[in-house]
């Protein structure tokens, strides 16, 4: 690849998340959807199950999972300087807005109308969520153990408020449990 076509295909890389940055409004998960529709049915970069693959996978980082995403995407497609241009892309709307919105909430001080637009903002954004969970949920839980370990954990994290990072840990570990057992059935029922 000439210097030329790397310096183009960073280009639309970084420029692809910057827009997802840009027009993506709430964050982290709101933006998955985004992301996957650049990602997946625009640009073709990844597809459906390696799309969820990479969700897993910054999920279970620390980290902002788009920005985890951006990484991981971008040093998919260019090595480390498509993840910096990726992850400099989606960055970088929320740096340029965040500035502009501090100055001009600090101009205009408890504005009611404000105080309603965002209120009405993050309802929007739980719905992205909530669309989200269901696509995922749909490719994803595929059989009983599927679910179960879907619903431990979310009641594991969403009740018992348990970190993170230790249900994705036993998750991975009965993920990998489960696999070996069905494995061994599978091969008990060629050798009878």
């Amino acid at each position: 690849m000439t210097k030329k076509n790397k310096a183009k295909e960073l280009f639309v890389l970084f420029l692809a998340f910057f827009k997802t940055g840009f027009f993506t409004v709430g964050g982290g998960y709101a933006m998955i959807p985004i992301i996957q529709r650049v990602i997946v049915e625009e640009k073709k970069w990844l597809n459906e199950t390696e799309m969820i693959d990479c969700l897993a996978v910054c999920q279970a980082l620390p980290g902002a999972v788009a920005v985890n995403a951006a990484t991981f995407i971008g040093n998919k497609r260019n090595g480390i300087a498509g993840a910096a241009v990726a992850t400099a892309g989606m960055l970088m709307p929320s740096i340029l807005c965040i500035t502009a919105v501090v100055l001009l909430l600090g101009a205009l001080g408890e504005n009611t109308y404000i105080s309603g637009a965002f209120t009405a903002i993050k309802a929007s954004a739980c719905g992205l969520i909530a669309v989200t969970v269901f696509g995922m949920a749909k490719k994803v839980l595929k059989n009983p153990f599927h679910w179960t370990v879907a619903l431990l954990v979310f009641v594991a994290i969403g009740i018992f408020e348990i970190m993170a990072v230790i249900p994705i840990i036993l998750g991975g570990t009965a993920g990998i449990i489960y696999t070996a057992v069905k494995r061994k059935r599978a091969e008990a029922g060629d050798h009878q």
